[in-house]
């Protein structure tokens, strides 16, 4: 059954660690696909180019079912391996491990001394663990779309009555010559519920057909 919902960073953020004189830089970013994600690992590599390592993961898709790892020149499995672990379990505060569209890049600069590949593990791990859970966050909900045809003659008060009515409203259309036209989001599920709500609202005056699906995003507080 596909993802109904995911949850992503609002914008970018940083978050920096020194661990035995070693700097690590968690550089975390929303992105939508693996052309977004390159642009901004390389983005970070021109910024950071005297720095040592770029290792980075990033998840795609509702379903998560994209993901890639780097340890950039780190012992393989200490680095990549333990970003993308940070990313798919962190726990939002939907209170499930639902992260994705999503790239970490912890950016490190060596400070002469070794940490073995437990400690690379814990500290590229850890960094990005503590930066997730700094980040503003979006859920994004796949929801229903229905467009609400309102007679011409009572539009105004209608519209009033359904932005009013606890129902999503997304915007407005004047474009149709019958009559504005209001569009209402809600989850997939729940479309038919929405359907009467209209009707009740309106007392049966607004004609209701479905517009399709939209991921909608909606902010979430810190987890």
């Amino acid at each position: 059954m596909p993802a109904d919902r995911y949850v992503s960073p609002v914008g970018p953020s940083r978050h920096e660690v020194e661990i035995r004189r070693s700097r690590f830089i968690a550089c975390l970013f929303p992105v939508a696909d693996d052309e977004q994600a390159r642009a901004r690992l390389g983005e970070l590599r021109h910024e950071f180019h005297d720095a040592r390592h770029h290792c980075s993961a990033q998840l795609l898709g509702p379903e998560r079912d994209s993901a890639h790892s780097s340890d950039d020149g780190e012992p393989a499995g200490t680095a990549g391996v333990p970003i993308m672990q940070a990313l798919t379990s962190h726990v939002t505060a939907t209170g499930r491990a639902d992260l994705s569209n999503v790239l970490a890049v912890v950016v490190r600069y060596f400070g002469g001394v070794e940490l073995g590949a437990g400690g690379l593990a814990r500290a590229y791990g850890g960094t990005v663990a503590q930066a997730l859970r700094l980040v503003p966050m979006l859920l994004h909900e796949r929801c229903a779309l229905l467009d609400a045809h309102l007679p011409p003659a009572d539009a105004g008060r209608l519209e009033a009555v359904l932005r009013a009515g606890g129902l999503d409203v997304m915007g407005t259309s004047w474009d149709d010559p019958a009559g504005p036209v209001v569009r209402i989001a809600c989850p997939a599920d729940a479309a038919d519920r929405a359907v009467g709500t209209i009707a009740a609202l309106t007392s049966g005056a607004a004609r209701t057909e479905p517009a399709g699906t939209r991921w909608v995003p909606r902010p979430l507080p810190s987890s």
